[in-house]
């Protein structure tokens, strides 16, 4: 049989649909084991789901804060002024503002922790006029300090206050230095990267290892059978300004 141009293609694509069909990617569960059935035809989208249930059990924690500000290097300013902060724990009122009432008061606790949203569509990705700012495929929100000149028009365009700016040289306030993650210098911003260099490892972000409520899931959002999908398809959950568009990965658990 005369094998024309047209069925020839027609096999190739068939046969290279059929490989990508039945590969397997990796992603991290909530206990750090491969949890992932998407095929590689998928993207992953890392997210975060926050149970404010089980944070609230041990008022005045700052564990995942602690371990996350250790594991990258990020400085203990004196005057708050000129405080640097990658995750932290603010006021409820000035997380969710729209949303402050006599009922949510009686459901959130009096401080939330916050970080970077890891948007969908980051506002601060469009404004930056030198890319030092993007945002991978899987979703991260990434920081190159070496092309920040220190604008802060990220700053400025971030909806959640997730940046800070180094006015000093934040060395000399580092503790004791990882040296597994660089130091920054005085004249650029900085934020929660999701803790890419561990998920390059296969491990959890520091701050979802160091809960001690367990309180804190990470995983794919992509991924219907991943831990977070799971837990927010059982229970219900908020976002932080959700209706400017942004799309945060940060998911909270009421």
């Amino acid at each position: 049989m005369k094998l024309t141009r047209k069925d020839f293609l027609r096999i190739l694509t068939g046969t290279a649909v059929a490989a990508g069909a039945g590969t397997l990617v990796h992603a991290v569960g909530s206990d750090g084991t491969e949890t992932s059935n998407r095929t590689a035809t998928g993207k992953q989208r890392w997210a975060m789901v926050i149970d404010l249930q089980k944070c609230r059990r041990e008022t005045g924690c700052t564990k995942c804060s602690a371990a996350c500000h250790r594991a990258h290097n990020v400085p203990q300013m004196p005057d708050t002024a000129r405080e640097v902060k990658w995750i932290w724990n603010e006021r409820r009122e000035h997380v969710f503002p729209y949303q402050e009432s006599k009922y949510t008061r009686q459901t959130l606790p009096e401080t939330l922790p916050i970080l970077c949203n890891h948007c969908a569509d980051p506002a601060c990705v469009r404004v930056c006029p030198t890319k030092a700012t993007w945002k991978r495929e899987d979703g991260v929100v990434m920081m190159d300090y070496h092309r920040c000149i220190g604008c802060r028009y990220c700053m400025a365009a971030c909806p959640y206050g997730s940046r800070s700016f180094n006015y000093l040289d934040p060395r000399p306030y580092v503790g004791t230095v990882n040296p597994d993650f660089p130091t920054r210098t005085a004249g650029v911003v900085e934020k929660c990267n999701f803790c890419e260099e561990l998920l390059a490892q296969g491990r959890l972000p520091a701050c979802v290892e160091a809960c001690p409520q367990k309180a804190m899931l990470f995983g794919d959002l992509n991924d219907e059978n991943s831990s977070v999908r799971l837990i927010l398809g059982a229970r219900f959950a908020v976002q932080r300004k959700p209706e400017l568009g942004c799309g945060p990965s940060i998911f909270y658990l009421v």
